[in-house]
């Protein structure tokens, strides 16, 4: 089907019945052509072709080092594996197949990350935040923002289903559409929606209820044993699978139904279930196990649907990939608007521990975005994997500052 077929009419439609879900962890990811195990490698900076430059929406003011409240503390851990994947993902050519909105590119970070290439993989803490310090310029984002934190679930699940193992998680179905509005409308750059070809009409896609109620369901890659794990593994938008046989397998976000996200504890709290401010997960997952027969109706309480696809899990240290097409370090990415912050750079980052005034101060990177993050300075830091990754992340809710950190002599931060 061509885009430039859709009419105004049609377009407009969809847009109005197919809003992003809320729960959108990240825009779908850039598809990753390099190898994370490889030296890196930085091509001649005459092989990149330029793009159209993006205006960004921040205020930045030039800062220093000193300016960093904290830095002198921070234990560089990943520090150097987190700047290596990053000038693998700023040396990667765009192609047609790259979806990145706002990045940082080659033209600016060429002569960094040669220097990185040169120094090779392994590089100790202190040589990192010296080199740091020697080519990058702290930029402050003027105001400050709110900052979230977000993880990945572990989970359990089967190949097959049977026993426990009754809750699908679906790989994209063959028949949903995903339309890219920039195409169209340059105005709209960054804006898809979905839908599905009925007849010679696109329609939103299906809901949730109705996806389980398909004869033709969409092929699912695991079965999870508990139905509110597996709800908030599509809320989080990745997780890890540990199997029966020992080995496990990471879901990682390919799409969505389209259909707008309904939190599951409000359905709860509206009906009596549950009081609002005791919806947590384990609550939740109690109230499923005393009403069985209702977890379906209150899973489809929300019209939203992720779709995963599967990935080797490569290396412990790193998650899934963000938006950025990079693997996520725990403690060492965040997810940003890239209206403001452009993807692909190392961001300072100054705020509290979950829950309280002790500082947590870190240089991070921006390889993630978010339905739900807008604004300057706004971030949605990623803790990792596990139960306490998730505890940490589900009572963050703190106000920040961050600098972004750019190429010493290359004016202020820029984004195409």
């Amino acid at each position: 089907m061509k885009l430039r077929l859709l009419s105004v009419v049609v377009l407009g439609a969809i847009l109005a019945a197919c809003a992003s879900s809320e729960y959108e962890s990240a825009q779908e990811p850039a598809v990753d052509t390099v190898s994370l195990t490889d030296p890196l490698q930085v091509p001649a900076l005459s092989s990149f072709k330029a793009t159209p430059a993006r205006s960004l929406q921040a205020n930045y003011v030039a800062s220093s080092w000193s300016n960093l409240p904290g830095w002198e503390a921070d234990d560089g851990e990943y520090l150097w594996l987190g700047l290596v994947n990053n000038c693998r993902g700023l040396m990667r050519p765009i192609s047609g197949s790259l979806t990145i909105p706002a990045r940082a590119t080659p033209q600016e970070w060429h002569a960094v990350c040669q220097q990185v290439a040169n120094m090779g993989m392994h590089v100790d803490a202190q040589t990192a935040k010296q080199f740091m310090q020697d080519n990058l310029q702290p930029w402050l984002v003027s105001g400050q923002g709110l900052v979230t934190g977000y993880y990945e679930p572990i989970v359990r699940g089967a190949r097959s289903q049977g026993g426990v193992y009754q809750w699908p998680m679906y790989a994209p179905p063959r028949d949903l559409l995903t339309i890219d509005l920039g195409e169209v409308y340059p105005e709209l750059a960054g804006k898809r929606i979905r839908g599905k070809l009925v007849g010679d009409k696109v329609v939103p896609y299906d809901t949730r209820a109705q996806i389980g109620q398909r004869s033709d369901k969409p092929a699912v890659i695991a079965w999870l044993d508990d139905p509110v794990e597996a709800f908030f593994l599509q809320v989080q938008g990745s997780g890890r699978v540990l199997l029966e046989d020992g080995s496990s397998l990471r879901l990682a976000y390919a799409n969505h139904n389209g259909r707008p996200y309904s939190s599951i504890g409000r359905w709860l709290a509206d009906r009596g279930e549950l009081a609002l401010n005791q919806a947590s997960m384990q609550n939740i997952k109690q109230w499923a196990k005393d009403n069985p027969s209702r977890v379906d109706e209150m899973l489809n309480s929300n019209q939203a649907m992720v779709f995963f696809r599967e990935e080797r899990i490569q290396d412990a240290a790193t998650g899934p990939k963000g938006a950025y097409g990079i693997p996520l370090i725990g403690q060492r990415a965040i997810a940003v608007d890239p209206t403001f912050v452009p993807l692909g750079t190392p961001v300072y980052l100054a705020t509290t521990r979950p829950g309280s005034n002790e500082p947590l101060r870190r240089l991070v990177y921006a390889q993630d975005t978010g339905a739900a993050i807008k604004g300057a300075a706004r971030a949605d830091f990623y803790w990792g994997s596990g139960d306490e990754a998730g505890q940490q992340a589900g009572r963050m809710k703190q106000q920040g500052t961050m600098w972004v950190l750019w190429p010493k002599n290359a004016g202020e931060p820029s984004a195409r």
